[in-house]
């Protein structure tokens, strides 16, 4: 078959804290402008085809975000998939409303704050034996968050959204750079004996990744998208069901999740978390996601400096991104978790005292020697963070031919999930974003500690923003673990603040600035990066950071720009 040319550039990888580096500096991201009629943008052209196909049939903005996941998961499996959950930012257009939807998964209810904890050793697991396991998977929300939407909203029939993802499936999709780049790196951590159906289905017979281009199909998926179609609690209980449980508890390491586990899930709708910057309302996921949190604190702090005198093009204008950076991932890290569980002070942390009392710590000229936590209103004590955050993930955006918009990050937690694979998709690993180790030095438990039923904390950022009449003005995102936030909060400021296009601000180099290191990606200015050291700041110069920003900005006159980030295989398209 013959696919739509990749608009890219060379894709960076980060596995468990370790950041490949870019081989080139980031080109400008594909951008797409023309008049309002819809727009889809994420990261494979095939997923984008999909999306445009439900748009053009009559669909809505949901519609074409099942037919976006359903085929993400055929082609790139390594970010996210059905196995998998998501956060949903939804804008009516009619209303004005913006809602989330909440398909992030739970721990089995048999898991407790020993989760991850050997029995041997008495001491946490290993990462990499952690998440190449059974133990680390949580019960999949992307399928059940995507049919509460689409009961809210959706225009086609719920079968009428796979058949893009059922005909790829059975046909034949060309392997994309980022898929065959990922699988090779994954060889390392691939046992093939013990990874059966993925082994057999990432590599050839020689342990050797498929290469670019080479036409790879998945009968096994195409047989569970039906299954699902057809009716979506077939995910959840029945056949399927019953394989993914079988699944998750083979050996070694297998883990708790029990049929009862999957035919309880129930995902969540609840109202957006909107905070004021400048004349725009910026609106995200709620806990458990730290989005909402983390990137209007960011916002908020910055607000109160005038970021379009400080471009990007001065020392300056970085230099308050990172103290405002590190200052909000310093609260984020210490507070946020699911506050079924947690009691988060989300008004606090979100105030606009308490953010211009932490604004007033930061001072351009000179870092911040060491970044703790505020005390926010309504907080009460808590014991320290011990989370690690891993990257992965995929972000698109969507806006149907009503105005309605979709912002959506879902995942399968770090690369291919868990490494288990069954009914075609990989199941995710989601629960190694809870803290390892549950309890600090006194005993008390950490907000972000596995609980029976517990949704981990994620970075997820899914963001639209109103403009200062309640109109719809932009969508974006990323994927990328806890660097979601630095990512998005980037994206946001090039635009609002810096002026620049959806493509220019998701090109921007990636500075991410969490406790007292800052990452900075490789295409930085050398002069810039030696000024920002000479202030204080310990920076990881040359280092290839993982985003995959997805934009879509509406202009005064209605016309429509959308971007794909640079640094994955996506693309921006109308219908």
């Amino acid at each position: 078959m013959t696919r739509f040319t990749l608009l890219t550039a060379a894709s960076a990888f980060a596995l468990m804290g370790c950041n490949a580096p870019s081989d080139t500096e980031a080109a400008p991201a594909p951008e797409t402008q023309a008049p309002a009629s819809g727009m889809v943008a994420a990261a494979n052209p095939d997923a984008v085809q999909a999306g445009l196909a439900a748009l053009r049939a009559g669909g809505d903005a949901v519609d074409a975000a099942i037919a976006v996941q359903t085929v993400l998961s055929l082609v790139e499996p390594q970010s996210s998939g059905i196995g998998g959950g998501a956060f949903m930012v939804h804008y009516e257009a009619d209303t004005g409303e913006v809602s989330v939807y909440n398909g992030r998964e739970r721990a089995p209810m048999s898991a407790d704050e020993d989760l991850f904890i050997n029995p041997e050793t008495g001491a946490p697991y290993p990462y990499v034996q952690a998440w190449r396991s059974g133990l680390s998977t949580g019960a999949p929300g992307a399928i059940a968050m995507l049919h509460m939407a689409h009961s809210d909203h959706g225009a086609l029939e719920w079968s009428e959204n796979f058949d893009f993802a059922i005909n790829l499936a059975d046909q034949g999709f060309e392997v994309a750079p980022r898929l065959s780049n990922i699988s090779q790196r994954m060889a390392g951590f691939t046992d093939m004996e013990e990874s059966g159906a993925a082994a057999s289905y990432l590599f050839d017979a020689n342990g050797e990744a498929w290469p670019v281009g080479h036409v790879l199909t998945n009968p096994d998926y195409a047989d569970s998208l039906r299954l699902i179609a057809q009716d979506w609690r077939n995910f959840y209980e029945g056949d399927l069901a019953q394989a993914i449980v079988a699944t998750v508890n083979e050996a070694p390491r297998p883990g708790y999740l029990t049929e009862d586990d999957l035919a309880n899930y129930e995902p969540e709708k609840v109202s957006a978390l909107c905070s004021p910057y400048r004349s725009y309302q910026i609106c995200s996921a709620p806990p458990p996601a730290s989005g909402g949190i983390a990137v209007g604190a960011i916002l908020g702090m910055l607000e109160t400096f005038d970021m379009s005198a400080h471009g990007p093009e001065t020392a300056d204008g970085w230099a308050l991104f990172i103290e405002a950076s590190r200052l909000a991932y310093a609260d984020r890290d210490h507070y946020v978790g699911d506050t079924a569980f947690v009691d988060v002070p989300v008004e606090g942390l979100l105030d606009r005292d308490y953010l211009a009392a932490r604004a007033g710590l930061i001072d351009p000229a000179m870092a911040i020697p060491a970044v703790t936590h505020g005390t926010p209103p309504g907080a009460d004590e808590q014991p320290d963070d011990a989370t690690n955050d891993q990257p992965g993930t995929s972000h698109f955006v969507i806006m149907d031919a009503d105005g309605d918009v979709v912002s959506m990050t879902t995942t399968v937690e770090s690369p291919f999930g868990s490494g288990r694979m069954v009914g075609g998709f990989f199941i995710n690993n989601q629960l190694t974003d809870f803290s390892f180790v549950a309890r600090d030095e006194e005993g008390r438990l950490r907000p972000n500690a596995v609980q029976p039923g517990k949704r981990p904390r994620s970075s997820m950022s899914p963001t639209i923003v109103l403009d200062s009449d309640g109109a719809f003005e932009l969508a974006t995102g990323s994927p990328g673990g806890n660097s979601i936030i630095a990512y998005t909060a980037k994206s946001l400021v090039g635009m609002l603040d810096w002026g620049l296009s959806p493509a220019d601000a998701a090109a921007l180099p990636n500075v991410v600035a969490r406790g007292d290191t800052v990452n900075i990606e490789e295409g930085f200015d050398e002069t810039l990066m030696a000024e920002l050291r000479a202030r204080g700041f310990t920076i990881q110069g040359g280092r290839g950071e993982n985003s995959g920003i997805h934009i879509i900005r509406e202009l005064e006159d209605g016309t429509l720009i959308g971007a794909a980030d640079p640094r994955r295989d996506g693309i921006a398209a109308q219908p």
